[in-house]
């Protein structure tokens, strides 16, 4: 496929996950999806994840900010935004909803087969994520070297 081609799979993906429709996974994904940050395999275990993941924050949406294919790899930086309304399984506990806007850059990439979805790897800012939603605060020095009113 082209890097045309790889874009656009990208591109439906999260136009999917941004309706929350599941089942189009099935065509945009492979049946051995190898999610390498959540080290889990297996298209169902992707589901599953997006699931929890609408629960925690039903309006969570995803915007393009910029992707780039080569080969068989794409990668694209979004700007992700949601609020806090449901409950959110945080690495096996159960975070009760906080009611707090959260929004974070993401990088996704993605690696390409048949017109699916067959790799992908995520970066992000975790940490910033925790303090946006008030489940870890900086201690003194944190704040002196990552002040709050500066972004």
């Amino acid at each position: 496929m082209s890097s045309e081609e790889n874009k656009a799979v990208v591109r439906k993906f999260i136009e999917a996950y941004n309706n929350r429709n599941l089942d189009l996974f099935d065509d945009l994904v492979a049946p051995d999806y190898v999610d390498h940050t959540h080290q889990q395999q297996g298209l169902e275990s992707f589901k599953q994840l997006f699931t929890l993941a609408f629960e925690g924050f039903p309006d969570w949406h995803e915007n393009i900010e910029d992707i780039i294919a080569e080969g068989d790899k794409v990668w694209v930086c979004v700007k992700a935004t949601g609020t806090h309304t449901g409950e959110w399984n945080l690495f096996g506990v159960s975070l009760p909803p906080t009611g707090k806007k959260v929004k974070m850059m993401m990088v996704f990439i993605w690696r390409i087969a048949d017109g699916k979805l067959a790799e992908g790897w995520e970066v992000d800012n975790e940490l910033d994520f925790l303090k946006q939603l008030g489940v870890i605060e900086f201690t003194e020095k944190g704040k002196k070297l990552f002040p709050e009113d500066v972004k």
